[in-house]
């Protein structure tokens, strides 16, 4: 399988793309633990970065990353151009990270 190009940008330098293939699109929901919360509940007190927050953040944008890619190669694209990154509040304590893009076809 073929690597796909991604970028948030809508052309890519020396490629030409032919054909549009439509959204490209992954997501994940994601919930906080009663652990972390107490220890983000100290954090806040004391101040700093709550790590746990930030790795359960940084691993689900990669997780509706590549759940977008995967679906840009179902609909056979050779790249996903104008890709965004968005996320929700689903309920109290759990949010959704939605990644999604431009799947498309060169020459």
């Amino acid at each position: 399988m073929n690597k796909i190009i991604i970028t948030t940008t809508d052309t890519i330098p020396g490629k030409e793309i032919v054909e549009i293939l439509g959204i490209a699109r992954g997501s994940t929901v994601r919930s906080r633990n009663i652990g972390r919360d107490i220890f983000a509940g100290l954090k806040t007190i004391i101040g700093g970065e709550i790590e746990e927050y930030t790795k359960l953040q940084a691993h689900s944008r990669e997780q509706a990353m590549q759940r977008m890619v995967h679906d840009a190669q179902i609909l056979g694209a050779d790249a996903i151009v104008s890709v965004r990154l968005t996320t929700s509040m689903v309920m109290e304590g759990a949010s959704e990270i939605l990644a999604y893009g431009t799947a498309v076809k060169f020459t």
